[in-house]
């Protein structure tokens, strides 16, 4: 016996957040073609990896979008769930991209050590506090909701680190305006290239943890089995599975053994409710199915695979 209380089928987190990204997505282009012509000026290789590394972060919000857009397809008969999947897939060609956008960068920057040109350092800075000064936008347009989203929260991240990039390039250039070491710019883009793996490493755990439908993070699978075992009725419960299908779309399904007496038609609407009740008190889900099962058959069940 199934108890379904679903109502949010088709939408995502990302794409309850799409108007955020879209705004995050045009600042981020705004900027990438800012600092692209600034390190063609300055001839600073920081300057060009930072302008790599949004342009991957354009390329990453894109991905979500698109994907966001795929997830709130209907369901069919041949996918149940949808294309929601689709938004993790993205979070994974969002994860492939940083790492591509890192090995790039410190290639060119060991090419560069013991070479490094000169550097024209006031269009450096110029194109990396503008830089600055956008992530930081960008940054309050997506906090909260990164929370809620894989990608959204991959977006999140990659900003954050092109605002910890636009500071090391901010630094290279001080240095080589006060000191004329023109090496510093060679080293913030090893800085950059090396501030990604890290966060590319975060988001690829979380995607793999959803592919291979892991138990969300926080939730305690012994706490809500001990109190499924305190409603009225319910004398065992087995077969505990919870998984997400995609971010904020979290599951759960569980083999639950009732009295035998509860087992009539209002006793097991009741029964049901007091199940979803106490399910939503302690995990956040609509996506819940429950299998009623008479403790009679459970007993007969136990005596057949004795």
């Amino acid at each position: 016996m199934g108890h379904d209380h679903s109502h949010t089928h088709g939408i995502t987190a990302t794409g309850r957040h799409r108007k955020r990204l879209v705004a995050v997505l045009a600042i981020t282009l705004a900027v990438v073609l800012v600092q692209v012509v600034g390190a063609i000026l300055s001839g600073s290789l920081s300057l060009l990896a930072d302008a790599g590394h949004m342009l991957s972060d354009a390329a990453g919000v894109t991905i979500a979008l698109m994907a966001a857009w795929i997830a709130g397809r209907p369901a069919s008969d041949q996918r149940t769930y949808g294309y929601q999947r689709a938004e993790v897939l993205a979070a994974m060609g969002n994860v492939l991209i940083l790492i591509v956008i890192s090995v790039v960068i410190f290639s060119e920057a060991i090419r560069r050590i013991g070479s490094a040109p000169e550097v024209q350092t006031d269009i450096m800075l110029f194109a990396a506090i503008l830089g600055a000064l956008a992530n930081v936008a960008s940054l309050l347009i997506l906090h909260g909701p990164h929370r809620e989203s894989l990608n959204v929260r991959g977006a999140y991240l990659e900003v954050l680190g092109d605002l910890l990039g636009s500071f090391a390039v901010i630094a290279a250039a001080v240095v080589i305006k006060l000191t004329g070491f023109n090496a510093a710019d060679t080293i913030a883009s090893v800085v950059i290239a090396l501030l990604i793996l890290p966060r590319a490493w975060s988001l690829l755990r979380d995607v793999v943890d959803v592919l291979l439908e892991a138990t969300p993070k926080g939730v305690e699978v012994q706490m809500i089995r001990e109190h499924i075992l305190s409603v009225e009725g319910v004398t065992d419960v087995h077969d505990i599975h919870i998984w997400t299908i995609t971010s904020g779309v979290p599951v759960f399904s569980a083999h639950v053994v009732v009295e035998d007496g509860v087992l009539n038609a209002r006793g097991a609407d009741q029964l049901l409710d007091k199940l979803i009740a106490c399910l939503g008190s302690h995990f956040d889900t609509d996506h819940c199915t429950f299998q009623l099962e008479p403790a009679s058959h459970s007993e007969h069940e136990a005596h057949q695979h004795a």
